[in-house]
């Protein structure tokens, strides 16, 4: 299949790996997997925007804090709130202390265990009250703080399927995914990132770059852990690098010196 008809598929299978948005999946497979993964930034970008837009929509009618609620319900919304189930069941197997396929079964569990609500509940806060505080800002730098958040999120995801690191079942999608993404493009998502979030923060344009590098700084050890207790990454592996980066990209833009 040409370059090009495998970055269209890639462009596909990101979106809806990624979003509800209306757009079919064509070719899956994993180059086409690890185009997806490497475009992921973007899909969160494109996110970030319709975000931003609800919070500054919303807060032009509404107190920041109703804003700010109404943005984390739009953004379980629109990704069909797997990234927070998969933070829950991540959280859950690690807390259980179990390793390999005894911390794999309690992330196929449908309940959620004490440690998982926890974790929601304490992400969920962090990012209301951090979004909140962003609606007080101008729209310039609220808008790039959530797109540069909701693509930091994503970022996370294109770090945890790059090259050597394995995935914790032979099927799935950890399967699919996992060390697909070389290193060219996780710099240049990394890079691109940063710089979408250089306005997050007035006065300070060295502030949201380095919010986003302080997260990936703290997710990189803890993906090396994860992969050392269950195997490697998953599903909802991915899910919760998602909401853990973006929840500390949300606290490193809102942080006041």
């Amino acid at each position: 299949m040409p370059a090009e008809s495998r970055f269209v598929a890639g462009v596909r299978l990101a979106v809806t790996t990624f979003s509800t948005l209306p757009v079919r999946a064509g070719r899956i497979d994993r180059p086409v997997a690890g185009t997806a993964m490497a475009l992921a930034p973007a899909v969160g970008a494109l996110l970030g925007v319709l975000l931003g837009g609800v919070l500054l929509l919303t807060g032009t009618l509404a107190p920041p804090l109703v804003a700010a609620g109404v943005t984390v319900g739009a953004a379980a919304l629109l990704t069909r709130g797997l990234h927070l189930d998969g933070l829950a069941d991540t959280v859950d197997a690690l807390g259980s202390y179990r390793r390999g396929a005894a911390a794999l079964e309690i992330m196929k569990k449908p309940d959620v265990g004490p440690f998982g609500v926890v974790a929601l509940f304490v992400v969920l806060l962090v990012q209301a009250a951090a979004l909140a505080e962003l609606a007080g800002r101008s729209w310039p730098a609220a808008l790039a703080a959530v797109v540069a958040a909701t693509a930091a999120g994503r970022l996370g995801v294109t770090v945890a399927c790059r090259r050597g690191v394995p995935a914790a079942r032979p099927d799935g999608l950890g399967a699919m995914v996992a060390g697909t993404v070389g290193p060219v493009a996780v710099t240049v998502g990394a890079v691109a990132v940063a710089l979408l979030a250089v306005p997050a923060v007035p006065g300070r344009p060295w502030q949201g770059p380095l919010a986003v590098v302080a997260a990936l700084a703290v997710a990189v050890p803890l993906l090396t852990h994860v992969v050392r207790r269950l195997g490697g990454i998953t599903g909802d592996v991915l899910g919760a690098t998602v909401e853990l980066v973006t929840t500390l990209v949300y606290l490193g833009v809102v942080l006041s010196a």
